[in-house]
């Protein structure tokens, strides 16, 4: 379980083919408190850490992770945005995030206001009823607040805070985003849908 909050921005070293999938090598402030086979979320995406140590860590990305995800087109150089998974006893200052993407986004729209900046993300119909306005969603890993929510698009604010801590400060339109909904509003979908294929 994660809370969208980015510990760390690191720096992909390098990807390399493994089978049929990817393995991938993170430059990263953070591996020296990883271990192996502990969950570290990699632009929202929830991975295994295979390696760690000397300023890197490493992490499989399985086929059908790089075909549903944005990790499948990761080059060296990419930066990432990274979360470890939140401790039982840890504070929880964002929602809750599984790193199960949802489905691939795309900003199509930057629009500065003030010191902060607005991105307008469009998605595929099917993931329409899991925004509400003024819920959570995960971008590449982040939490935002969901504003201007249609058919096919919403609009997130993204503070200097978020901006300088995270990668969507230097993201232009264009760029492919992770997407995860919010995991409460799945459940109240799939519990409505349970209720009315009984009657």
């Amino acid at each position: 379980m994660f809370t969208g909050l980015i510990e760390a921005v690191g720096e992909l070293a390098e990807v390399a083919a493994a089978g049929s999938g990817f393995r991938i090598r993170i430059r990263a402030p953070l591996p020296g408190e990883l271990r192996v086979g502990e969950s570290l979320a990699v632009n929202g995406v929830c991975l295994t850490v295979t390696g760690a140590g000397g300023g890197t860590v490493d992490a499989d990305i399985g086929p059908e992770t790089a075909r549903v995800t944005t990790l499948g087109q990761l080059e060296a150089g990419n930066p990432v945005n990274l979360e470890r998974s939140m401790p039982a006893d840890g504070r929880f200052g964002g929602h809750f995030v599984q790193g199960h993407v949802d489905g691939v986004g795309r900003v199509e729209q930057i629009r500065e206001d003030g010191d902060a900046h607005w991105l307008t993300v469009s998605f595929d119909e099917p993931l329409a009823p899991y925004f509400i306005e003024k819920g959570s969603i995960a971008v590449d890993g982040v939490s935002l607040t969901v504003f201007d929510c249609g058919r096919r698009s919403f609009t997130v604010s993204v503070i200097p805070h978020t901006a300088g801590a995270t990668t969507l400060g230097p993201m232009q339109p264009g760029a492919r985003v992770n997407l995860e909904t919010d995991m409460l509003a799945r459940y109240v979908d799939r519990a409505v849908a349970h209720h009315l294929r009984r009657r």
